[in-house]
């Protein structure tokens, strides 16, 4: 998990970067080195995330497909999903249905 939270904050920050330099300077060093950095985060947290077991259950491994904000998504999803083990809720229904 460890990992992951870390693939997902480099995804997020690399993208904010690479939107700033394209809206303001599009200095070419910025690009030539955020474009590589975003894109193994991206890859690094689409693995992380299909390799935690409790994510087969969820749509985490999914909504890490999501370019930009889709390990987070995962992360996010992950979370709730522990909560509501811990919990005894089934997370899967919202309304708490059985």
């Amino acid at each position: 998990m460890r990992t992951l939270r870390i693939a997902a904050a480099v995804e997020a920050a690399s993208l904010v970067v690479l939107l700033l330099n394209v809206f303001t300077v599009h200095a070419d060093p910025i690009t030539s080195l955020g474009g590589p950095t975003h894109g193994t985060a991206y890859l690094v947290a689409i693995a992380m995330t299909w390799a935690i077991p409790a994510a087969a259950g969820t749509s985490a491994r999914w909504l890490a497909l999501i370019p930009g904000i889709g390990a987070m998504l995962a992360l996010r999803r992950l979370g709730a999903d522990a909560r509501g083990r811990r919990s005894g809720h089934d997370v899967s229904d919202p309304a708490g249905n059985r």
